[in-house]
């Protein structure tokens, strides 16, 4: 995974509303992760469309936080959904 990277969710796995807990899921063929808010803020900006980067710019200003560390933390909880097979990213 680079900054460069178009992120998508694969064929199987998609965000859900979790009602019961009221809070956000991503679901996957016999898997279901909980999120917390930051994986959410992440996710909901994954579109198939956006590189890491422009994720890292964009919760960069909304958080007010250096896009530097944002991008790093980015990458690495992107990274390890697609070693879980729960994301995929295309090379830009």
């Amino acid at each position: 995974m680079t900054p460069q990277c178009v992120p998508c969710l694969p064929r199987g796995v998609r965000l859900a509303d979790d009602r019961v807990r009221g809070l956000r899921v991503l679901l996957g063929p016999e898997r279901v992760l909980m999120l917390d808010q930051i994986g959410d803020a992440v996710l909901s900006r994954v579109d198939g469309a956006r590189s890491v980067r422009a994720i890292s710019e964009d919760l960069a200003q909304t958080f007010a936080a250096p896009r530097d560390q944002i991008e790093t933390d980015v990458l690495t909880y992107l990274g390890d959904l697609a070693d879980k097979r729960l994301l995929e990213a295309r090379h830009g």
